[in-house]
């Protein structure tokens, strides 16, 4: 995208390095304030070099819970007014403000913002679910209307990123106003793409959200896939088809978190000969059906969407990721001490096993390892 380019001040198109990411989900539903997302990646300053950070938070918008709110970024008035002819052509839109924003040092140039609160209009969905409606919609605003790009589009949640270091997007963006019951976070240090403001984690599509640490060899094949199930890759990056790889087996084909995991992060055929016969039969199916979103290299990732987070890293744990609980919280993050930081008192901490993956879900109590159930909590 041309715009990606116009935003790389730095001509810094290849880093190599490691983000920092961070997650939690209160599996009660208690909203929490974005301050503990903010502080708990600041403490991970030196995972990103300034080119991007954000955040992805859950149950922020209860006044419009059952409509789809669009965060769009627009590079000037004249893209934001084409985007929005476009949502009221196809969209009912209840309501639309400017993203509340304030002046922060070191943020530079950014894009006009912008949140719509909307709903699909019935007599253009030909047969479409609602949410394969919006995804079409969103695959159409990104690739055709230049200028402007869709942040995210779920219900009752938001994204909010953008090129700077965790502290400044933060007070950019106010997100210590904002309070949610689940909150991923994102610092960014670019491998492959260049740093601007919509190539920022987290990514997006409808209520998904993912933070991404890694590289992703098999980008090629996994792209060829999601284009080849309708999904338009535009970002040349690599957590861009996780997203859509995540929407893909998850929403449309209905696969529960845990064996999305298995997907993604399969087990070595040899590892596969020492599974119980029926679940060696059920991961040899998975392979064998969905070996095109085997994510090879080095990856840690954590996915949200309303009710669920998950945190998965690689089968052979190449990239860091630890866990941890306290009550009804479970945390999920790139270094332990992040977690320590914003929840003393921890519970339970543990060291997830490569392609293990860490779940979260509302209304359940967090879930432990049965490893780790063998172990005292660190309290007592």
């Amino acid at each position: 995208m041309a715009w990606a380019a116009s935003e790389n001040r730095y001509a810094d198109d290849r880093v190599h390095d490691a983000c920092g990411l961070f997650g939690f989900i209160d599996t009660s539903g208690r909203a929490h304030p974005g301050a503990i997302a903010v502080e708990a990646l600041c403490s991970m300053r030196e995972r990103g070099n300034g080119l991007g950070s954000g955040y992805a938070a859950y149950g922020i918008y209860p006044e419009h819970a059952e409509r789809y709110c669009f965060h769009v970024m627009c590079k000037g008035r004249h893209a934001r007014q084409e985007l929005d002819e476009y949502l009221r052509r196809h969209f009912a839109v209840v309501h639309d403000e400017p993203i509340p924003t304030r002046e922060t040092l070191g943020i530079l140039d950014p894009p006009l913002l912008w949140r719509y609160f909307v709903v699909p209009l019935t007599a253009q969905m030909g047969g479409r679910s609602e949410a394969d409606y919006v995804v079409h919609h969103v695959m159409r605003i990104n690739t055709t209307l230049e200028g402007a790009f869709v942040v995210s589009s779920g219900k009752d949640m938001g994204i909010f990123k953008g090129v700077g270091h965790p502290d400044q997007i933060a007070e950019f963006y106010r997100i210590e106003e904002y309070e949610g019951y689940l909150w991923s976070a994102h610092n960014r240090f670019p491998t492959n793409t260049p740093g601007w403001w919509g190539g920022a984690h987290p990514f997006g599509l409808l209520d998904w959200s993912v933070v991404h640490n890694g590289e992703i060899s098999s980008y090629g094949i996994n792209r060829r896939y999601a284009e080849m199930h309708g999904y338009a890759c535009t970002m040349r990056t690599d957590t861009e088809v996780f997203t859509y790889a995540v929407d893909l087996l998850m929403r449309r084909h209905e696969l529960p978190a845990e064996l999305a995991a298995a997907v993604f992060a399969s087990p070595l055929w040899n590892e596969l000969e020492q599974e119980p016969p029926k679940r060696r039969a059920l991961l040899t199916a998975l392979r064998q059906t969905y070996g095109s979103l085997l994510m090879n290299g080095p990856f840690t990732i954590i996915v949200a969407r309303q009710g669920e987070l998950m945190g998965l890293s690689d089968r052979i744990r190449l990239r860091p990721l630890v866990a941890a609980t306290q009550g009804d919280v479970l945390y999920v993050s790139s270094e332990l001490a992040s977690i320590h930081l914003v929840a003393p008192g921890l519970e339970r901490t543990w060291m997830p096993e490569g392609g293990e993956p860490v779940i979260g879900r509302l209304g359940q109590a967090p879930r432990i390892p049965a490893r780790m159930l063998q172990e005292e909590p660190i309290h007592a």
